[in-house]
């Protein structure tokens, strides 16, 4: 099966690199190139497999709804070129991811299941079931971290270690909020409704901005709006659209990324499968299929691409 699992470009006017879970990011100077290969992680883990057009879905997706959000606060985003590439300013990042959740999903759900009735430091109340909306959105942040898994920390524990500055970490979280309600809107105007997602943020020129994806499957998780009421009030499981899906099978095989575990074997079928999930978000997401491109000379074309765009923004 096609996909693209890796680049290792070395353009004219390069200065640095750097791999990540999904992308690879080449820095000119100020400003960087993201490509969005086709690898997937799951519980801070690479998966062995690449999965066929992730990288095209997530790219496009990431890529409208920055500019969806771009009254909300400035970010990264100069041009996307290629529906592999993103290229923009570098941000220098903060050391936190801004986690918000308007429903009691996911991780949040198995810390309350198992007793604990607080999510990084912020209360929440008896009675919930997995997936109920929650009285309203809560900030739940992470640790960024560079390698390994990050960690649950809470606003105070932010402020006291001086990790963000206090003034600085009220704007982020003013844009978190802001930004969250703008994309349950949008959601809900695709029959979707955005459970919860995460932000990251960095400082370009002083000027604080949104950098990275933003509501995409990868970094979001989305219920289909319609019958979710009668779902819920049945106990039965929500029908999502959002990498979760990826995790329960990684679950239900015994690997949730723990020392010791080993991730078990993709079959074409598991692959297949992941790709049409994604697939089945653009298409609710855009109202239209995606127009796949060829992976034949695929990473030709995106060098080319990156080398054009890098050259005219820097007025070569």
């Amino acid at each position: 099966m096609q996909a693209i699992k890796q680049t290792d470009f070395h353009f004219p006017l390069q200065d640095n690199f750097y791999r990540g879970k999904v992308r690879d990011v080449y820095y000119f100077g100020e400003l960087m190139a993201m490509v969005a290969t086709d690898r997937i992680s799951a519980f801070d883990v690479i998966l062995p497999e690449a999965i066929p057009y992730k990288g095209q879905v997530l790219n496009q997706i990431a890529a409208r709804n920055l500019e969806a959000t771009r009254d909300i606060c400035p970010n990264w985003l100069l041009d996307s070129p290629d529906p592999n590439v993103a290229v923009g300013y570098k941000c220098n990042p903060y050391a936190v991811e801004m986690v918000i959740r308007g429903y009691l999903a996911g991780h949040a759900w198995r810390e309350y299941r198992d007793g604990k009735r607080a999510v990084c430091g912020v209360p929440l109340p008896e009675g919930l079931k997995e997936n109920d909306p929650l009285p309203e959105p809560i900030i739940t942040p992470t640790t960024k971290a560079m390698e390994g898994h990050d960690e649950d920390i809470s606003r105070e524990e932010i402020l006291a270690q001086g990790i963000v500055p206090e003034a600085e970490y009220v704007i982020l979280e003013k844009y978190t909020r802001a930004l969250f309600q703008r994309g349950t809107a949008l959601a809900a105007e695709r029959g979707l409704i955005l459970v919860d997602t995460k932000y990251e943020f960095g400082r370009y020129k002083d000027e604080i901005r949104l950098i990275d994806e933003v509501h995409t499957p990868d970094s979001s998780r989305y219920f289909y709006l319609e019958g979710y009421a009668e779902r819920q009030d049945r106990g039965d499981e929500q029908k999502q659209l959002s990498k979760e899906f990826v995790r329960q099978w990684l679950i239900s095989e015994g690997f949730q990324g723990k020392d010791g575990q080993s991730v078990p074997k993709m079959t074409n079928d598991v692959v297949n499968s992941i790709s049409e999930r994604y697939l089945e978000l653009y298409k609710q997401f855009t109202g239209a299929k995606l127009e796949k491109q060829s992976y034949d000379k695929a990473l030709l074309r995106i060098e080319s691409t990156i080398n054009q765009t890098i050259s005219r923004l820097r007025g070569y």
